[in-house]
Order: structure tokens, then C-alpha cells, then sequence
């Protein structure tokens, strides 16, 4: 396992999502256990698992780290993330949504990507239709390489979190300890003085 920044890691699952169905991605977010930031596992059943810790250094600016942590999703890793509504007999009437994007590469993809976008909001205005199939309609007309349910708890911990975090453990102590190291570098766990 090779610890990478996080902007490394999206960029894998950007990278991977271009070979890969993108809405398959899962993911399960939440504040640290024991300290400042966020933690952030990314699955897709094709591409593995990856965790990410972050924090806000400061309002324009997002530090952290995080590795491929599984291959592939097996069977005992598959009920530790969410699954979208309406998916058998497993989906989730309360799970959130999430997306990873990029930018248009020029002027003439950000175009197509608008007309596509505008396109879709006109039919589901006119048609019967729900929240999920709206999101991946937009998400496909923006091209977003990966997107899917979330279970994600703004000021907690979902149990999943802990569950995979459990899982985990090995990588989440090397993660926590080179994000803890980033965050004293840089100065935020001291507060003002």
C-alpha cells in the first residue's frame, strides 16, 4: 500500500472511471475518530476500495492523504457501503449521493456538456421521474467519472465508517498518523495564541 496526497487518489478513481461504469461507486464519509478532519472510503466493486483522510487547512484549502486499500469489493465488504434506492431488496431509502468531476477540457466539450445538461433538466421537467434517475441522468450529461449513493454524517460517524475503519485498521493507523503529522506541520492543531 503506497500512501499518496488525496488529489492523487481522486485522480486515480477519475482515471478509473473512464474504463469502469461510474455510477458503481460507493463511498461512506464522516469526521476522524479522534481528531481534526474527515475520513472518506471510495469502493466500486471493479476498482477496490480507497480511504482518504482530509482536513481544512484553512477556508480555500484541503490537505490529506490516502492509498487503494482493496483490490475488489468481496462479499464481506459489500454490506459495509450503501447501495442505491430501489436496488433489490438492498437499497437504501436514505442514502445520500455523491460525485467525483472534472473539468471540460475546452470550450468545446464545456458546450456539449451544457447542451446535454439543459437537455436532460427539459425531460425530467416533463416527465414522471425520480431524484436518483435525475442525479445520474445530470451526472452522465456532465461526464462525471464516478458517482453513486453515500452515506455520509456531517458532524459524526456513520457506523459504516467505524465498521470499514475496523476493516481497515493497518491502513487507517498509517493514514491517521501521516495526516496527524501533516496537520502539525502545518500548524492547525494549535489553534490561535
Amino acid at each position: 500500500m503506497r500512501v499518496k496526497d488525496w488529489q492523487d487518489i481522486l485522480s486515480e478513481v477519475v482515471e478509473d472511471g473512464r474504463d469502469r461504469d461510474p455510477d458503481a461507486w460507493r463511498a461512506v464519509a464522516g469526521t476522524r475518530r479522534r481528531s481534526l478532519g474527515e475520513d472518506l472510503f471510495l469502493a466500486h466493486p471493479a476498482a477496490g476500495v480507497y480511504q482518504l483522510k482530509t482536513y481544512a487547512k484553512n477556508p480555500y484549502e484541503v490537505r490529506g492523504v490516502g492509498a487503494r486499500v482493496a483490490r475488489r469489493i468481496d462479499d464481506d465488504l459489500d454490506p459495509l457501503f450503501p447501495r442505491r434506492r430501489g436496488d433489490g431488496e438492498h437499497g437504501e431509502n436514505d442514502a445520500g449521493r455523491f460525485a467525483v468531476q472534472q473539468p471540460p477540457e475546452d470550450e468545446s466539450q464545456a458546450e456539449s456538456m451544457a447542451r446535454r445538461l439543459e437537455e436532460t433538466v427539459k425531460v425530467h421537467a416533463d416527465a414522471p421521474t425520480t431524484a436518483d434517475d435525475f442525479f445520474t441522468d445530470v451526472m452522465e450529461a456532465l461526464e462525471s467519472p464516478a458517482f453513486g449513493p453515500m452515506d455520509y454524517e456531517f458532524d459524526a460517524r456513520p457506523d459504516r465508517l467505524d465498521d470499514l475503519a475496523d476493516e481497515f485498521a493497518d491502513a487507517d493507523e498509517l493514514l491517521s498518523t501521516d495526516l496527524d503529522d501533516l496537520i502539525e506541520s502545518d500548524g492547525v492543531d494549535r489553534g490561535f495564541q
